[in-house]
């Protein structure tokens, strides 16, 4: 039975770490502004809260587009979804090397509050989904 309750615990635990969908009123205003200031002409987006930042789900110029914000509305990071064959040709020579037996689900650019770039493919191999982060030469970063 104890160790039932822990399991319990342990999958509430998880549950409470993914993203939590939020409304509008919920963030805060300095993470608004921010948001507004980057994105001016977005009119329409989505909230969640994950790991203690603020992210933004929303289209801009027909791409589907993310920014990551703190609490302190600092831009932290900015995604946008590419297809596949848009990831550098060093990123697919890297995946089609290191990752032969995974499929690549799903690409993004990747952009840090700094400017720097980088690129993520999020992979499924063994039954199991992750996100690969690279470099343009096609190093990983994480």
């Amino acid at each position: 039975m104890k160790n039932l309750l822990i399991i319990s615990a342990l999958i509430a635990m998880g549950y409470q770490a993914q993203a939590q969908k939020m409304n509008t009123a919920q963030v805060p205003a300095v993470v608004r502004a921010t948001f507004k200031a980057k994105f001016p002409t977005v009119k329409t987006n989505t909230w969640e809260k994950e790991a203690g930042d603020f992210e933004a789900g929303f289209k801009l110029n027909g791409a589907t587009m993310s920014a990551v914000i703190t609490p302190a509305g600092v831009l932290r990071e900015t995604e946008t979804d590419i297809a596949v064959d848009k990831l550098p040709t060093a990123v697919r020579a890297t995946l089609a090397r290191d990752f032969k037996t995974a499929k690549v689900t799903e690409a993004a650019t990747l952009v840090s509050g700094t400017g720097a770039t980088t690129y993520e493919a999020e992979i499924k191999q063994n039954g199991k989904t992750r996100d690969v982060v690279f470099n343009a030469d096609g190093t990983v970063v994480r």
